[in-house]
């Protein structure tokens, strides 16, 4: 991403990145092998290179202990700045300042540095996750044909140009917890996705399915080209870890033929299929709303929790 600023990331956020590249992370990010169990848009999926009973591998992580410091470092930074530029907020949560001033230019340039961090995290995972499946079959590169569909980030502001009033302006769309699912025809756009329409990548739970999605143009005039990144919990992770209670997750995922690594048997309590909504939900939702299309449904077969 184009004018990242190292000199205004911490030295802090330097020191906890510095070992967490190549690094999944903990509570909902994860590495899954899935296959494809439904199709419902031919021209869109052929389009994407999907196609029924394929297998993919979908990973789900950020900018770790990096962008958290970076975050951490300008709220504070923000907080005063939105007494010291008269900006009264509903709640603290929502601390900003003008894009124009130094602590917003500073806090952009940084949080830029996160963003590629997380997509060079990204790539680093990518590439030993086709080593290992490469070694694991004896098969070639070429033989594999493992490509990447789509890299998108979750929580990332971004500036772009979108209609308003009837007129068009340049806005910063900050997308926390939603994506963008910008509509055909977009001039960001790859161009192998221009005349389709984004990729939208919404990532289920560990135990039900993760579905691809198309961008729309209603999305483009009703929510600066965005929709929903996941399902939403509907348990806290302390709830969850209560209801798990002697119960053996990992077991009850393998009598449903999916197979789970974790760090340990607290990620899976927190991460249990039922602290969150039924993804199928939440995505015939946004599908009826026309803020995107599905695609493709994958259905996990392996999980690697962080």
């Amino acid at each position: 991403m184009e004018g990242a600023d190292p000199s205004v990331v911490s030295d802090r956020a330097y020191e906890r990145g510095r070992a967490q590249q190549g690094t999944l992370g903990s509570g909902n990010h994860f590495l899954e092998i899935q296959y494809v169990s439904d199709i419902y848009d031919e021209q869109v999926a052929n389009a994407f290179g999907l196609f029924r009973d394929q297998i993919t591998i979908m990973i789900h992580t950020g900018s770790r202990g990096f962008g958290h410091q970076v975050c951490t470092d300008f709220l504070e930074v923000m907080e005063k700045a939105s007494k010291k530029y008269a900006i009264h907020l509903p709640d603290m949560e929502l601390a900003c300042a003008p894009i124009s001033s130094q602590e917003a230019q500073d806090y952009f340039g940084a949080m830029k540095a996160a963003a590629n961090y997380a997509w060079a995290n990204r790539q680093c995972i990518m590439h030993w996750t086709r080593e290992a499946v490469m070694k694991f079959l004896g098969a070639s590169p070429s033989a594999l044909g493992m490509s990447l569909l789509y890299d998108v980030a979750h929580n990332i502001a971004k500036l772009e140009e979108h209609v308003v009033d009837g007129r068009p302006l340049r806005v910063v769309v900050h997308r926390k917890g939603a994506t963008r699912a910008f509509g055909p025809g977009h001039r960001e756009l790859p161009e192998a996705y221009r005349q389709t329409g984004q990729p939208v990548l919404i990532p289920g739970d560990m135990g039900r399915s993760s579905y691809v999605l198309v961008g729309t143009e209603r999305a483009m005039m009703e929510t600066f080209g965005s929709t929903c990144h996941g399902a939403g919990r509907v348990l806290s992770r302390h709830q969850a870890i209560k209801r798990a209670k002697g119960r053996a997750i990992w077991r009850e995922l393998e009598d449903r033929g999916i197979f789970v690594r974790s760090a340990g048997k607290r990620t899976l309590s927190e991460e249990m299929s039922e602290a969150y909504k039924d993804i199928t939900n939440v995505v015939d939702v946004v599908e009826r709303a026309g803020l995107s299309r599905k695609v493709a449904r994958l259905r996990p077969l392996g999980v690697i929790k962080g």
